[in-house]
């Protein structure tokens, strides 16, 4: 099968839906699939070309025996709304324009949120006569409208309007939780024709290994008790719940908030951090995928925060089945369905969304209590080896493309 994935990400980028998408592609290349990602030029969220690549109209590289084609790109950081939404127009113009020159396909994907990038997937699966497959990572406008990015009823209502007539120009849909498939249908699109395959993880890259003593000690975590909140420092996630419980425990000596990722309000949260006097909250820039098995494991806790909003209730977010392939316990402030996971797991304890104290209790209680520390430790492999490893999962995505393609 001939498979053409259009994503907006792709590593060496490592948020979410560049992992997701590498991953996946991945397995179905070792099955035997021919695959090809349109992608940009890798810039996310700095808003510059990563070394070692110049900003061409057209470039192929490949990775892992994924043909990636890299198209001219509008490069901008990830923040400001109207350089976002021209990044975006930018990429589904050039996927229109680099279409007839791409190798035939037999199904075409297009990957959102932004729904610019899975509409791109509507106009080259019409070029290429080939059936078009819409992912839904993230209900897209609902989550910038939520976290009030955007508060034109014009431009609101545009939005909604793409995302209705998306949902009901995809031959299928593949979103990444139950709620999204809900909600999906909701807006019009015929429950037959949503899967859902969650995300997952790859556990042969995520296991537990020994901790890279000097990197502690670069990043002064040597001898303490790590509370990381590790991923995008944006406006969805309410990071300033973190400085807040620091702030309650920043008499502890043991205990040390480290916070590694960039995003929209990382110059904020520094700036914050540093007029509140909190030397218990080390913050450390982006890394690059091939650190973070070294990062969870200098991790005892992982935090995963978003805002209390009813839009969060719906998501799942991917960074806990990291976690829970390091073995790492997990603090949860999120409600909804990974709430669910967490308890089925029993790998975490569940907070209230936007709390500090249940926040700063929560990592005090771990630290002081090693006993109910290594219970939840020894649930997070188990679980997501029987339920979210990304091999198996990438197999039933592939079910549903050679149907589709068929």
């Amino acid at each position: 099968m001939r498979i053409l994935f259009l994503s907006h990400y792709f590593p060496p980028e490592v948020n979410a839906p560049a992992t997701r998408t590498y991953e996946h592609c991945r397995e179905w290349v070792a099955q035997g699939h021919s695959v090809t990602v349109v992608s940009c030029v890798p810039h996310h969220p700095m808003g510059r070309a990563y070394p070692g690549y110049t900003n061409k109209f057209f470039s192929v590289e490949e990775k892992d025996g994924i043909k990636v084609i890299r198209l001219l790109t509008y490069i901008t950081a990830n923040e400001g709304f109207l350089k976002r939404t021209f990044n975006y127009v930018f990429y589904m113009l050039m996927t229109v324009i680099a279409a007839p020159f791409i190798g035939k396909a037999d199904v075409v994907i297009s990957t959102s949120p932004q729904f610019f990038n899975g509409l791109a997937g509507y106009f080259v699966s019409r070029i290429k006569r080939a059936p078009w497959l819409l992912e839904i990572r993230d209900l897209w406008p609902e989550s910038i409208v939520a976290v009030g990015a955007i508060k034109n009823r014009r431009v609101i209502a545009t939005l909604e309007w793409i995302e209705r007539f998306v949902y009901r120009k995809a031959d299928h849909i593949v979103s990444v939780t139950q709620a999204f498939k809900r909600h999906i249908a909701k807006c019009g699109a015929s429950e037959d024709k949503i899967s859902v395959i969650r995300n997952g993880v790859d556990l042969s890259r995520f296991q537990a290994t020994d901790i890279d003593s000097a990197l502690a000690e670069k990043w002064g975590l040597q001898g303490k008790f790590v509370a990381a909140y590790v991923g995008t420092h944006g406006m969805a996630h309410g990071l300033d719940t973190l400085l807040d419980a620091a702030e309650l425990l920043n008499e502890q000596d043991n205990i040390v908030f480290l916070m590694v990722g960039d995003g929209a309000e990382r110059e904020r949260l520094h700036s914050e951090k540093e007029r509140r006097g909190l030397t218990n909250v080390i913050m450390q820039p982006q890394q690059g995928k091939e650190l973070m098995p070294a990062i969870w494991a200098m991790t005892d806790v992982s935090l995963v925060l978003l805002k209390k909003l009813d839009l969060f209730k719906t998501v799942i977010p991917s960074k806990i089945f990291e976690s829970m392939a390091m073995s790492t316990p997990i603090v949860l402030g999120v409600e909804g369905e990974v709430k669910d996971i967490i308890k089925a797991s029993g790998a975490g304890v569940c907070i209230e969304p936007e709390s500090a104290s249940q926040l700063a209790a929560a990592v005090a209680k771990l630290a002081a209590n090693r006993q109910q520390y290594m219970a939840l430790q020894g649930c997070g492999r188990k679980y997501v080896s029987a339920n979210f490893d990304r091999r198996e999962l990438a197999g039933n995505y592939l079910e549903v493309l050679d149907k589709l393609a068929r």
